[in-house]
């Protein structure tokens, strides 16, 4: 079941990453999403980063307070300090109320 229903919210996160191997960032990004699937009202996550290092990350809330509650989670401001003075050159971060969600899978294959 998808719990990423009408009525939930998504946090829109896209980022320019720089080139810099072995800053850690890996291990942040993975810590980040372990720590946010343990949050209350969190829904699921879905990530993409193409080759020129630009990404994008939609993470799902049940609600603006647990979106609040994670962005003040001691790790997360954390990350997202060193996010801005370390792995991205630019970010931005946009909060959205899903109104609507359509799906489809390939028949046959």
């Amino acid at each position: 079941m998808d719990d990423r229903t009408p009525g939930c919210y998504a946090v829109i996160f896209s980022s320019q990453r720089n080139d810099q191997p072995g800053d850690g960032y890996g291990a942040a990004a993975d810590r980040m999403v372990e720590l946010a699937k343990a949050q209350p009202g969190f829904l699921g996550i879905e990530s993409a980063r193409g080759p020129d290092g630009f990404g994008i990350t939609v993470s799902y809330w049940e609600s603006e307070e647990a979106i609040r509650a994670w962005k003040l989670h001691a790790e997360h401001v954390q990350a997202r300090e060193r996010g801005r003075t370390e792995w991205y050159d630019f970010s931005t971060t946009r909060v959205a109320r899903v109104e609507r969600a359509y799906s489809s899978a390939r028949r046959g294959g």
